[in-house]
Parts: structure tokens; C-alpha cells; sequence
């Protein structure tokens, strides 16, 4: 399965929509039903984790029939019966629903509950979901056939009105919400040689536990078993829900074989167009993704913002740092206005901030931006690369933070990057025609002490550039803003991409982040 078809197969859907409640079905139980206990712990897990990996790679059967052979439409035509939500009535704040199994989702997984360190499979049954029209004949449905994934609800809005909160579907990919957040960028559990001399692989969780939690606790604790062709790991997940809700990742990975390019905390989102970037052509609306721009927050206390684009052909970036401290796949526009989309309403999308817990060394973040056609498609991934590969038959432990949130979990100490705007430079000598392939860069800054800086601050525009030259930067007020904006003119003076950097300085203050941008002709 190459990245474009899986991409499409794990996020391009609206969980919501897809597995939306029914009501009905059995009236007998509150959930499903559990199999034999058997003893579970986080060490287990990860022996068994280890214990496979010096083991071949286990083959995963996938469905086939009409469960494979659902369309779109007809997928989201099954629903799970909220009536029989897990933990539903116990006095828990969290419940559970399950997905069905079929369209691009044809391998299951196993799903077991954790209470008092004993663990119980929850078991398939069909009667547990209801069967719209579109769905069709489906035929007589094994009664262990078992589910796609899993979702956890919480009442994050409003008290008592379970929402949304986590997802589990496809692969390693999982979604969370904040509040007032829609569904956009995802996470990953990891990510092997992505754009590497190898073929990129999925490894997938194959067997989660849920622990069961405690009448009234505000926090759910996850574990899952990771298996791919060339690596496994144990993942504990603890999400603690609120205005930003953070999940904290505790994981061991076990590589069979010396991985190059192991992608930690990837995450992977869907970019557009936006006003700097609107090779797809026309559209009503202004901006169309679910993040529009890199952060990072490096080793060394810099700041960095890289606006996303949506190339003409697939590019690599990479930012070389140690011990980071952070980095994420952002949505800084936040108005309505700046997409006029009533219905996918990306001014609601959360942004995703990888905090690490540990030291991770050298290495870097790398970002990948594929081309696409359209919104159906991710096509944006970053993840972090340590400069030293994952060794065969090597535990490796990863332990970072996620952040679902409005804005990064950082107080920042410099004006950052509001807006990136880009057009042609000049036309000419007044006969239509433009003067080569010159571009206007246009970068506003807002925040911090900026807007307070009088008209006449002797601010600076600094800009550096590679394969490229530009005319002197200017930087004025923007007072609309309450920020300043700098531009500036760019002419390739090379074959390949150019790489910009700008930000703004006062004397030998430096006052905004560094914009980071690479343009292709």
C-alpha cells in the first residue's frame, strides 16, 4: 500500500461522521461482552512486545467479501449503538464506542477492558452496531470477526453531553480533541523510513487495553501493542481532557532489524492552499487546511515558524537540532474569515505540539509536504529523527507529550509570524510581461512588544537566503495589525529550491522569531 492510498484510508474520513450513534439495538447489556480474565501489566506488555520482535513479523489476515467491497457512503452507514457504550452507567465521565470493520479498514484489532489488573477481551457482535440502507446485504457476519478501532468519549464541551474526545483507527494513527476543537491533524505511534532508501512501512496497533476509570476521574489510560515488519513496541497513553487536551505517551520499541530513519512522535496533517500558496487554482475559499505552518522550538531557544505549502512535487525539509524542545504542526489562522467554510470549519481545527520528556540528543525534525489535489488527501508529515539509528534487537524508549491545542504550551518570548503573503514582484516595462521569475515575499509579525514600538523604532528586517538574492528588506509598521511587516524582493540565482529565513531586529535585540520558507519556481 504506497503513502497516498494509505493517507487517504486512515484520515481523510470525519470520525464523527463515520460512526455517529444509534439508538436501539439489545436492551440485555450496558456493554460488550468480555471474555476470560487473564493478568495484566505495562511490563508484560512490553516483554511481549520484545518477545515478538525476535520473532518474524506476524501476518495479519484482512477481511475480505462485502465488508471490503463498501464504499465510502455505505461505511458511514454503519453505526455503533451508543446503548451499548462501555462503561456506560458505571459513574464513569469516559465511555467507549467501537468501528466496524470493513471499506479500507480490513484488518481488526483486539480490544480488552483493564480493571483490577485483569484484563478481558471485549467481544464482537454485529448486533451491536445498526446497518443502514446504503450498507446493503451484507450476508450472515461472523460472530469473531472483531473491530477496526476504537473512540472515547468525555463530556468536554458541556456537562453531562458526552463529545469526542480520542480515536483510534487505521495503522498507528490516533486523533484527539480540546475543547471547541474539530477533528484535523493526527498523530502517530511511529514512523519507519519515511521518504528513506528503504519502502516506508505501517506498523499498526494490533491489541489495546483500556483501563477502566474511576467514578469521576478526569483522566483515561490506554495501552496498545505495536507490530510492523521490522519493529514492535508497548504504548501507554494517559489523556487528560480540558481546553488543551494532552496525552502523555510512555512507549518501548523494539527494531528487528537496524532502522535508518526512525520517525518519533510523527504527526501528519492536510495543507492546500492558502493566500501564500494557491497552486491547486481556483476555490471560493481563502484557505483551505488543518495546519498551516511548522513550529519549532529547538535546543538552543530558538523559535522557528515554517509556513506548510503544497508543492508541485514532493519535498523534504529538515531542521537540525538537539534536545529539542518542542515542535508542532500548528493552525495559527483562527477567524472565520479567513476561510469562510461553514461546514469543514478549519478555523476550528486543533494544533498538535510535541513536547519531549526526555532528552533526545542530536537529530532533527523532519517535514514532508506532498503534493495534492485536493482536501481529501494528507499530505503533510513531521516527526523527529535522532542522528543515531535504532539498532536491531535495541529497546528504545520514547516518552514525549502531546498537546491538542489552541496554541503551543509555551509562553513566547518574541513576535511571531502572523501572516505569509507571495505574488509576482514586478510586470515589466509596461508591456504585461513579468521581468523573470521575481517574487514579492510580504511577512507580517504581531505580538509581544511590537505593537508598542513607536513608527520611527529603527526595526530591521534580516533576511538570509540560499540559491537566491533579494533586494534590501524593509520593515514598517502594520498598524491594522498592531505588528510590523517586513518585504522584500527574491530572484533565483539557481536550478533548485531556494531557502529563506527573516525576522525582525531592534539594535542587537532580536525581536520575533525566525519565518522559514523554501520557494521552488
Amino acid at each position: 500500500m504506497n503513502r497516498r492510498h494509505f493517507l487517504v484510508s486512515a484520515l481523510s474520513l470525519s470520525l464523527a461522521a463515520i460512526a455517529g450513534s444509534v439508538s436501539g439495538g439489545r436492551s440485555t447489556l450496558a456493554a460488550p461482552q468480555v471474555g476470560e480474565a487473564v493478568p495484566f501489566s505495562v511490563d508484560g506488555l512490553r516483554a511481549r512486545a520484545q518477545q515478538l520482535a525476535s520473532e518474524p513479523a506476524r501476518t495479519r489476515p484482512a477481511i475480505e467479501g462485502p465488508l471490503a467491497d463498501l464504499g465510502y457512503d455505505a461505511y458511514r452507514d454503519i453505526r455503533y449503538d451508543r446503548n451499548e457504550a462501555l462503561w456506560a452507567g458505571t459513574g464513569s465521565r469516559f465511555t467507549g464506542e467501537f468501528f466496524h470493520p470493513g471499506f479500507l479498514y480490513r484488518r481488526t484489532v483486539k480490544i480488552h477492558e483493564v480493571a483490577e489488573g485483569q484484563a478481558r477481551e471485549l467481544l464482537y457482535d454485529p448486533s451491536l452496531f445498526g446497518f443502514g440502507p446504503l450498507v446493503g446485504d451484507l450476508g450472515s457476519l461472523p460472530q469473531d470477526l472483531g473491530f477496526a478501532g476504537f473512540r472515547t468519549f468525555y463530556p468536554l464541551n458541556a456537562p453531562g453531553v458526552q463529545d469526542e474526545l480520542a480515536a483510534f483507527l487505521g495503522a498507528s494513527y490516533f486523533r484527539a480533541l480540546g475543547r471547541g476543537h474539530h477533528f484535523g491533524v493526527s498523530a502517530r505511534g511511529i514512523a519507519v523510513d519515511s521518504f528513506a532508501s528503504e519502502p516506508e512501512e505501517f506498523p499498526a496497533f494490533t491489541a489495546f487495553w483500556l483501563e477502566r476509570p474511576a467514578a469521576g476521574a478526569g483522566q483515561i489510560t490506554l495501552h496498545a501493542l505495536l507490530e510492523g515488519e521490522s519493529i514492535t513496541g508497548a504504548y501507554s497513553f494517559i489523556f487528560r481532557p480540558g481546553e488543551s487536551t494532552i496525552c502523555d505517551v510512555d512507549a518501548v520499541v523494539f527494531p528487528r532489524r537496524t532502522i535508518e530513519k526512525l520517525g518519533v512522535a510523527p504527526l501528519t496533517s492536510m495543507f492546500l492552499l492558502a493566500p501564500h500558496q494557491r497552486r491547486t487554482g481556483d476555490d471560493f475559499r481563502p484557505r483551505v487546511h488543518d495546519s498551516d505552518g511548522l513550529s519549532l522550538y529547538t535546543g538552543r531557544g530558538d523559535r522557528i515558524w515554517r509556513p506548510l505549502a503544497n508543492p508541485s512535487q514532493p519535498r523534504v525539509s529538515v531542521f537540525t537540532d538537539e534536545n529539542p524542545r518542542g515542535f508542532g504542526l500548528m493552525q495559527r489562522a483562527r477567524s472565520f474569515e479567513a476561510y469562510q467554510d461553514l461546514e469543514a470549519r478549519y478555523d476550528q481545527r486543533p494544533s498538535l505540539w510535541v513536547e519531549p520528556l526526555d532528552d533526545w540528543g542530536p537529530g532533527f525534525v523532519e517535514l514532508i509536504e506532498l503534493p495534492t489535489p485536493d482536501e481529501t488527501y494528507d499530505n503533510i508529515v513531521a516527526a523527529w529523527i535522532s542522528s543515531e539509528p535504532a539498532a536491531a534487537q535495541t529497546p528504545r524508549p520514547l516518552r514525549y507529550r502531546l498537546h491538542w491545542c489552541w496554541t503551543a504550551p509555551m509562553e513566547p518570548d518574541r513576535a511571531q509570524v502572523a501572516a505569509t503573503w507571495s505574488g509576482a514582484a514586478n510586470w515589466g516595462n509596461g508591456d504585461g510581461e513579468r521581468n523573470g521569475p521575481t517574487r514579492k515575499f510580504v511577512i507580517d509579525f504581531a505580538g509581544q512588544q511590537l505593537g508598542e514600538l513607536p513608527g520611527e523604532a529603527a526595526v530591521n528586517a534580516v533576511v538570509q537566503v540560499q540559491n537566491g538574492r533579494v533586494s534590501p528588506p524593509i520593515a514598517k509598521p502594520n498598524p491594522p495589525l498592531g505588528g510590523w511587516r517586513a518585504f522584500f524582493n527574491l530572484e533565483p540565482t539557481g536550478e533548485g529550491p531556494v531557502e529563506l529565513r527573516c525576522f525582525l531586529r531592534l539594535g542587537d535585540q532580536r525581536l520575533t522569531e525566525t519565518w522559514s520558507y523554501q520557494w521552488t519556481a
